[in-house]
């Protein structure tokens, strides 16, 4: 047995087509590696650290994301419903979960190529110095999951959405309160409950191992656990919509 029906991985070719023709696909690509390059080079002034360690290229990783996530995922559902072709997608022999699964597969490859797009600074800079590779590779294994649960969550809220703009902004929204939350913790004197509740719904905050090439399995736990989350809760709505 397939672990991915043929019938999502068939989506999912199209779904990339579509975003070869797009020109939002090109200018979040620039957007996102001139971003996570000038945060290195001339926000984190990488050479003049003298440190041989990538943390603060990766660091840029969820701030990009902020806004890179939105504009991969904001047309999956919401352009689906605005031109109706999302009723005929449902009256076809597709399960709810080949439909999401094909979205997600598809949203996500963009997101790979994007990270695979980054691989040119830190292989033309590790002859500079004594980098550990297992630290990176733990680096981009973060940064990976960490795109999966972001790329679950914009699905979910663009199957919410109306329009593109509204998947856009929510998502955005969305993205950077759970990003950004954990900072509560650090700027304010929190109970530890709460504290502990605020670092736990954080992205971010569970990204920080891996930024450090450590991989904790709870954090591991954590991106697989809200990816399948969100895309089950994405399965949810077809659902209702098939039914209504």
């Amino acid at each position: 047995m397939k672990l991915i029906p043929y019938r999502a991985l068939a989506l999912a070719r199209k779904e990339l087509y579509s975003y070869a023709y797009s020109p939002a696909f090109y200018g979040i690509a620039v957007f996102f590696l001139l971003f996570v390059s000038i945060w290195l080079f001339y926000i984190q002034r990488f050479f003049a650290l003298d440190n041989a360690s990538f943390r603060g290229y990766f660091a840029a990783f969820p701030l990009a994301f902020i806004l890179v996530i939105p504009v991969i995922t904001m047309k999956s559902w919401a352009e689906e419903r605005k031109m109706g072709s999302v009723e005929l997608l449902l009256t076809m022999p597709f399960s709810e979960w080949d439909l999401v699964l094909g979205k997600f597969i598809s949203s996500f490859g963009i997101l790979a190529i994007l990270l695979v797009l980054t691989l040119p600074t830190p292989l033309s800079i590790l002859p500079l110095g004594d980098f550990d590779p297992g630290v990176i590779a733990g680096e981009y294994a973060g940064a990976l999951l960490l795109g999966a649960s972001a790329v679950s969550l914009g699905l979910f809220l663009s199957s919410l959405s109306k329009s593109q703009a509204g998947a856009f902004l929510g998502s955005a929204v969305v993205l950077l309160s759970t990003t950004m939350i954990n900072q509560l913790s650090l700027s304010l004197s929190l109970p530890a409950v709460l504290s502990e509740l605020v670092n736990f719904i954080s992205l971010s905050f569970h990204f920080e191992s891996f930024s450090r090439g450590l991989i904790d399995s709870r954090d591991l736990a954590f991106f697989i656990l809200s990816t399948v989350l969100f895309l089950f809760l994405n399965t949810r709505v077809l659902l209702y919509r098939k039914w209504r």
